[in-house]
């Protein structure tokens, strides 16, 4: 199991945009190979920085996810929203 974490860093005010985008999107993300879960959070401090937790059965599944959303322009398609590029952890479990 893969956990991962996406930020979302959006310009001012376009928090709610990109929650719109991804009421949509996130149909699809859930529904594509190896997807267990994912999660969507607002900063309480920052509404304009939305963040991801996701579950995928391996790391390859998020890769190959992740090479469809950029082949499928979704990507592209948020860049006028984001005030910089994604902020993506891939988190490991451990015991402590």
């Amino acid at each position: 199991m893969q956990t991962v974490t996406v930020l979302f860093p959006c310009q001012l005010g376009k928090g709610k945009d990109l929650l719109d985008a991804l009421s949509v999107a996130l149909v699809d993300t859930r529904a594509f190979d190896g997807c267990k879960s994912v999660k969507t959070f607002v900063d309480a401090d920052n509404p304009d920085n939305v963040v991801l937790i996701e579950e995928w059965d391996s790391r390859s599944h998020n890769d190959r996810y992740m090479a469809w959303r950029v082949e499928s322009g979704l990507i592209e398609m948020l860049a006028p929203i984001l005030a910089r590029p994604l902020d993506i952890h891939f988190l490991d479990p451990h015991p402590a």
